[in-house]
Parts: C-alpha cells; sequence; structure tokens
C-alpha cells in the first residue's frame, strides 16, 4: 500500500470520527463506561489477590526443641532445617525471646498470667521460626523437619506446629478467592466486548447508504473497508485512554486516602505504579481491538452489494 494512500484512510478515518459526533459520543461513552466498570472489578481482583498473597505469606512453621537442648545439637538441627530445598529461612528463638515475645502478644490484660516468671525459672522451651518458598508446601516441610527429629535418638523435638487444618482451609479459601475473582473479571471482559463492538456496529448501520455508493461506483472492499477500520480503532483508542485516566486517578486517590486505615489492619493496596501498568495494558488492548473488530464486522456484511 502506498504512502499517500495510507495518509488517506487515516485522514478519511480521521474525518469519519469528527463528523459523525454523536454517534462517536456514544460508542466512545459506551466503550468508557463497559471498560471502566471491568477496570474497577480488575482492580479488586488484582488486590484480593495481593491480600492472599500477604495472608500466606505469614503462614510460618513453629519448631519447638526440648528442654535444655546443648547448643551444638541446636546447630545441628539448624542446619538440617536449612537445607530442606523447600525451607526459605530458619531463625533460632531461644527461650528468652519466646517469653518476651508471648508477654508483649498477650498485652497488660493477660500480664498477671506470666507474673513471677523471668530467665531463672522460665518454662518455655527454644524453638525455631522456619518459613517456606511456597506456603502451599508448608504441610510437607514440617513433615521433612518431624523426620529429622524421629531419625535422631535424642529425639530433639518436642513438636512441629503450623496450623494443621487451619492451613489447608485458608488456602482452599484464598484459592476460591482468586478463581471467582478470575470469573468475574472474564465475564465482564466478553460483556464488555459484546455491548462495546455492538455500539460500534450501530454507528456503522447508520451509514450503510454511504457503503453501498461507494461500492456501487466501483470503490474496492479495501479502499471502502482501511478508513472504517481507522475509525474503529481511533473510537477504541479514544474510549480507552479516556478509561485509563479515569481508573487511575480514582485509585491513586483511593489508595492516598485510605492508606493510613488500611495500615493499621496491616492490609497494603497494591501499588498505583503496578496496578497501573496491568490495567492499562488490558484496556488500551481491549478498547482498540474491539473498536477494529466491530468495524470491521460491520462493514464487511455491506460489502456484499
Amino acid at each position: 500500500m502506498k504512502v499517500s494512500t495510507v495518509i488517506r484512510h487515516l485522514r478519511e478515518g480521521l474525518k469519519n470520527v469528527v463528523r459523525n459526533g454523536w454517534m462517536t459520543f456514544a460508542s466512545v461513552s459506551s466503550i468508557v463506561i463497559s471498560l471502566f466498570i471491568l477496570g474497577v472489578f480488575l482492580l479488586l481482583a488484582l488486590n484480593v489477590n495481593n491480600l492472599a498473597n500477604q495472608i500466606e505469606s505469614q503462614v510460618e512453621i513453629r519448631v519447638y526443641l526440648q528442654l535444655n537442648t546443648e547448643q551444638t545439637k541446636i546447630n545441628e538441627l539448624k542446619n538440617a532445617i536449612g537445607n530442606i530445598p523447600e525451607v526459605k529461612s530458619v531463625e533460632f528463638v531461644s527461650k528468652d525471646q519466646g517469653l518476651e515475645l508471648l508477654r508483649k502478644n498477650i498485652g497488660d490484660d493477660g500480664a498477671e498470667l506470666l507474673e513471677g516468671y523471668d530467665k531463672t525459672n522460665n518454662p518455655l522451651p527454644d524453638s525455631f521460626t522456619v518459613e517456606v518458598f511456597e506456603p502451599q508446601k508448608i504441610a510437607f516441610a514440617a513433615k521433612q523437619i518431624d523426620a529429622i527429629s524421629k531419625a535422631d535418638e535424642t529425639k530433639p523435638i518436642t513438636s512441629v506446629k503450623y496450623g494443621k487444618g487451619t492451613v489447608e482451609t485458608l488456602f482452599k479459601i484464598t484459592n476460591a478467592v482468586r478463581n471467582i475473582g478470575l470469573v468475574i473479571v472474564a465475564g465482564l471482559g466478553l460483556t464488555a466486548m459484546f455491548l462495546i463492538s455492538n455500539t460500534i456496529k450501530m454507528t456503522i448501520l447508520a451509514r450503510r447508504r454511504e457503503i453501498g455508493i461507494m461500492k456501487l461506483v466501483g470503490a474496492t472492499n479495501n479502499f471502502i473497508r482501511w478508513p472504517f477500520f481507522i475509525e474503529g480503532a481511533l473510537i477504541g483508542l479514544t474510549g480507552s485512554l479516556l478509561t485509563i485516566a479515569i481508573l487511575l486517578y480514582g485509585y491513586s486517590r483511593l489508595v492516598e486516602v485510605s492508606q493510613f486505615e488500611l495500615g493499621l489492619m496491616m492490609i497494603k493496596l497494591v501499588t498505583l505504579r503496578e496496578a497501573g501498568f496491568y490495567v492499562s495494558l488490558l484496556i488500551l488492548g481491549l478498547g482498540t481491538l474491539i473498536g477494529i473488530w466491530g468495524s470491521t464486522l460491520s462493514v464487511r456484511k455491506f460489502l456484499k452489494v
């Protein structure tokens, strides 16, 4: 295709957008509304998935040792646990540290329960706090740690706890939330495609007489198709950019306003930079693609004159 022809198609496509002002406005409005709803649910799905990851990352294994376990044995156990492929980190927590953490966790209301206990009569055992690379493999890692103790004649580990039963339920819930979010976003995406493409089809249908006349006077299919193709792309691109601007501004304000309150609840929203990239890419691509698709399908029907 010649450069002059390409420029002509671009000029005609832009003229069509401006000339059919009300129909263009209707198409762009339809795109903005549909993609805005999709974008809101996409941002929600991203944050729900992020929250699920935060919850899962807090799952850890607590390994309790026999009282008065020797330091050499503690070092051996730490190395053995650290060598398990699923284990990310192993932190030794002495019984004195454990007592201080317990006092901090129960607060003033339960302080009397620990009254009288100090370094000389601390009833707590030494322990390890173990983190794994993949939270879903925490049960397998716990079994590996328990096997290390059983293989040792002294049986240095009294118990290995990771919230058995509760953790499995937590993983089921987080997986269900992710799957439901994915289904909702996919469903809204298909709905947006249907609504937008139909609106653009109506724009093209309103000019079917123009297409028929061009065909009858000898214009080729490509000569007729390309301006509409460009028009659909421009409509989709304009609607997508407006949607992105509204969504990102609104989300930035939400993050700014709710940062303190959510921080108190240990909830961290996905950053604007992370969310903005994925949301912008999806909406820009989807809106432009639907604009082109809707125009192409509509024009094709009237090229058979």
